[in-house]
């Protein structure tokens, strides 16, 4: 399995926003990395596909670096949701990504810098 993994650098303005772009990436989506710097405790993320607007990760009020692995449910070629038999339990699978990815900070703090590491497989 190839793994690609691009970054987004990011700085806050006067009010604590950010927004950056990866290149362009092609595959499954695997993981979204937050690497803190100093981004104020409470910084909220979007993290969306820039031609779609695909929601990939939304979270708000983030203290601390994460990991977070993103899916999305699947759904049955007459459209329905497809689940697990026995629970009823959607299924969910990776996202498929093909573009620039937007990411986009508030509440980060004045002046503050952090990273988002995506992995794409």
């Amino acid at each position: 399995m190839n793994v690609t993994r691009v970054s987004v650098d990011l700085t806050t303005d006067g009010s604590g926003a950010a927004e950056g772009y990866t290149p362009i990436v092609n595959g499954l989506l695997d993981r979204i990395r937050y690497v803190k710097a100093d981004f104020a405790d409470g910084v909220d993320f979007t993290v969306t596909l820039e031609d779609t607007g695909e929601t990939l990760w939304a979270e708000e009020n983030v203290n601390a670096a994460a990991v977070r692995a993103p899916r999305q449910a699947t759904h049955t070629t007459a459209g329905a949701a497809a689940l697990y038999a026995g629970s009823g339990v959607a299924v969910l699978d990776r996202i498929a990504v093909a573009g620039r990815i937007k990411v986009v900070v508030a509440s980060g703090g004045a002046a503050k810098t952090g990273a988002i590491w995506v992995e794409v497989v």
